[in-house]
């Protein structure tokens, strides 16, 4: 429940016109909160310049005051470590300590979501990795073997992928340390669940983010959530919560390549109206 402080409130409405659905009133020249049709987004702590508004459903210990020096950013600077990010493929065989990934995991839990849901979970995967490993790739070369034995129309666009799964899993079979080309050796993966697609990937993208600052290198595994999506023994290793289903695989790890300067991009296709 979101709280107000009376002895605080010093009736300024600044809550009042930032509350989008509308749930905070004045009352005899003081803000009170309803709690009827608020969804705890936390815009009225945000704003108030008294400090007067508090919930008693989060953790009010996380809150930290505005400061130019903690909480700014060049955005030339911003711009450019965007620009500079790389999808890391080859890494160091140095495990990542739990700090640094609990880190990544903030980032994803500050990031929005439609309608404050935050209902992006996150699965760390460590010890069961070979476990993991082996069954997506079981899991992938199967998938192939049903598309190339039924040339439908529909499977006729998976063929590509299917060869190269199918191959991608003959080769880490005969080598899975040098042929690990899903995983690429990482010591951990992230797997984000959500009822949201467009939540858990905003989390995602700003958790890359995070990982990047904090010198580690990551890269997206979609296929990883193809094979998860097709076989449930992943999904009940993975553990995911109920009604929520898998919407990115992280890997994460040290880069064991250095890059010497960004890439070009094509233009983008904006339209002005």
């Amino acid at each position: 429940m979101m709280k107000v402080d009376i002895e605080k409130c010093i009736g300024c409405g600044l809550c009042v016109k930032d509350c989008f659905p509308g749930d905070i009133k004045m009352v005899s020249d003081k803000a009170k909160i309803r709690n009827i049709a608020c969804f705890k987004c936390g815009h009225c702590i945000a704003v108030c310049p008294a400090n007067a508004i508090s919930t008693d459903e989060y953790n009010m210990d996380e809150i930290k005051e505005y400061s130019k020096e903690k909480f700014d950013i060049d955005p030339e600077n911003l711009l450019n470590f965007i620009k500079f990010r790389r999808s890391i493929r080859q890494f160091k065989t140095i495990d990542v300590a739990k700090d640094k990934l609990e880190a990544i995991i903030e980032a994803g839990r500050f990031t929005q979501t439609g309608a404050n849901a935050q209902d992006v979970s996150y699965t760390v995967v460590r010890e069961n990795l070979a476990e993991i490993k082996e069954l997506t790739y079981e899991t992938l070369n199967h998938i192939g073997e049903q598309i190339l034995s039924n040339p439908s129309p529909e499977n006729q666009a998976y063929t590509r992928y299917a060869k190269m799964w199918i191959n991608m899993y003959k080769k880490y079979k005969e080598n899975p340390v040098e042929n690990d080309k899903l995983f690429c050796n990482a010591p951990a993966i992230i797997i984000t669940t959500a009822f949201s697609d467009v939540n858990a990937a905003l989390a995602s993208s700003n958790m890359e983010l995070m990982a990047n600052s904090l010198t580690l290198g990551t890269f997206f595994s979609g296929f990883f959530v193809r094979a998860a999506s097709a076989n449930p023994e992943i999904r009940d290793i993975v553990g995911i919560p109920e009604g929520k289903h898998i919407v990115t695989c992280m890997t994460v790890g040290y880069p064991d390549v250095q890059y010497k300067r960004s890439v070009p991009r094509k233009a983008a296709e904006v339209s002005w109206k």
